[in-house]
């Protein structure tokens, strides 16, 4: 698998910010992390998902990046399929913490540090409004 480096990251926005903010918390590209994990086939396979940010250190933590478009206005049970991922992970012994990409955009830094600690402050997590 081939590491993006923060240069050449292909990401969305609020992906970046994650990306970044990893980095300057100190994690490592390739070493604590990855980027865009394909788990249980990936989208090539019925069931298999994606994950945005997988981690070695610590192994039992996934980020999960939740635009305000796709996963909160799309509608078509975008919500469902997030919470049906954490709950798929949840039984492989990995906690998907979810980030709302207005959270990263107002301190992106806070909400992985946050994230990294398995504290959850996104919208589908509390119940609130994104």
């Amino acid at each position: 698998m081939v590491q993006q480096t923060a240069e050449t990251f292909v990401g969305t926005e609020p992906e970046r910010l994650c990306y970044n903010a990893l980095i300057q918390l100190g994690k490592i590209p390739g070493t604590d992390f990855s980027f865009q994990t394909s788990l249980m086939g990936g989208r090539l396979e019925r069931g298999g998902l994606i994950v945005d940010f997988t981690f070695t250190n610590p192994p039992d933590l996934a980020i999960s990046v939740l635009g305000v478009y796709f996963h909160y206005r799309l509608g078509g049970g975008t919500e469902s399929r997030d919470l049906m991922t954490r709950e798929l992970l949840a039984g492989q012994g990995i906690i998907l913490v979810f980030i709302d990409e207005n959270d990263l955009i107002d301190d992106a830094r806070y909400y992985v540090e946050q994230a990294l600690q398995y504290r959850d402050h996104s919208a589908l997590a509390t119940g609130g409004t994104p």
